[in-house]
């Protein structure tokens, strides 16, 4: 239902928030800097229209996009010709263990039902390299209910729980923050390493 959901609505997505400039100054000095401590090649897991990806490649990282949605990938390898982007979905990491020295995961387990979490996160952590780095974004709130996405309904995860699911995978968590920008949903961020 998902997927569908993007797919249908692919390009108006990207249109709206497919590009650097609709992004929050706070949230690109978050992902280059925890880029920067990235060895190996990085996966944009989720990647959407593709904007983050090629914001990291250009910046001299090896970085490549992968996203569920048919429309997205196509979206993204018109918009950024050069920069792999590639269709699949977390299960899929399973076939290439250790694969990544860093994994990106900006608002792509929101969708999720809460019960699919942890396995998903368990995944991320095998496809990592030892020591691999996963920075993921999320909806922060005070406990762990769905609401009314504009595209699928998703689930808002008080920082405190989802960290505890982080380590529960097996990771170690970094550094962890939330913040509230003026007509958005709270927002929260989690650096992790594989243990």
């Amino acid at each position: 239902m998902t997927f569908s959901a993007y797919s249908a609505r692919a390009q108006e997505y990207a249109d709206l928030l497919g590009s650097m400039e609709a992004m929050s100054p706070t949230d690109e000095r978050t992902i280059l800097d925890w880029a920067g401590t990235v060895r190996g090649p990085l996966l944009d897991a989720g990647c959407g229209p593709g904007h983050w990806t090629a914001h990291l490649a250009a910046r001299g990282h090896d970085a490549r996009g992968m996203d569920p949605v048919p429309e997205f990938v196509e979206i993204a390898q018109r918009a950024h010709p050069g920069i792999p982007y590639s269709l699949g979905t977390f299960a899929d990491l399973a076939q290439r263990p250790g694969s990544w020295g860093g994994i990106l995961a900006w608002y792509s387990l929101i969708h999720l039902e809460p019960s699919a979490v942890p396995e998903t996160l368990a995944t991320l952590h095998d496809a990592l390299a030892p020591g691999g780095a996963l920075l993921m974004g999320f909806f922060d709130g005070p406990r762990q209910e769905a609401f009314d996405h504009a595209v699928a309904p998703a689930q808002h995860w008080p920082l405190d729980l989802i960290s505890e699911l982080v380590e529960q995978a097996g990771f170690e968590v970094l550094d962890s923050q939330r913040r509230q920008d003026p007509g958005s949903r709270p927002h929260g961020a989690i650096s992790a390493r594989r243990r």
